[in-house]
């Protein structure tokens, strides 16, 4: 029966010592895990959208172009209008 007992002992000791270098492992492990996780979930850093109005495309901007040189050739515009404006179109 000491023998028996001995042998229960032994098997105790090194099961609950697998137990816990087990655990340990698995909490390393899960640690290192939700680390590479968030690293890879970190968002790109976004940037800002240049300051000012939005700009236009070309085919919206020779329209409003054509549009104007008509203004001034029917005399609404005259000429210092006429340039005031086409110089904000093309900037925009």
């Amino acid at each position: 029966m000491p023998g028996l007992l001995r042998g229960v002992a032994r098997t105790a000791v090194v099961a609950g010592t697998a137990t816990a270098v087990s655990n340990r492992v698995s909490r390393r492990q899960g640690n290192r895990w939700a680390g590479q996780q968030q690293a890879q979930a970190a968002p790109e850093p976004q940037y800002a959208e240049p300051a000012g109005p939005p700009r236009t495309d070309t085919n919206t901007k020779l329209a409003q172009l054509r549009e104007l040189a008509q203004l001034r050739d029917s005399g609404v515009l005259d000429s210092a209008e006429f340039e005031l404006q086409k110089s904000q179109i093309l900037n925009s």
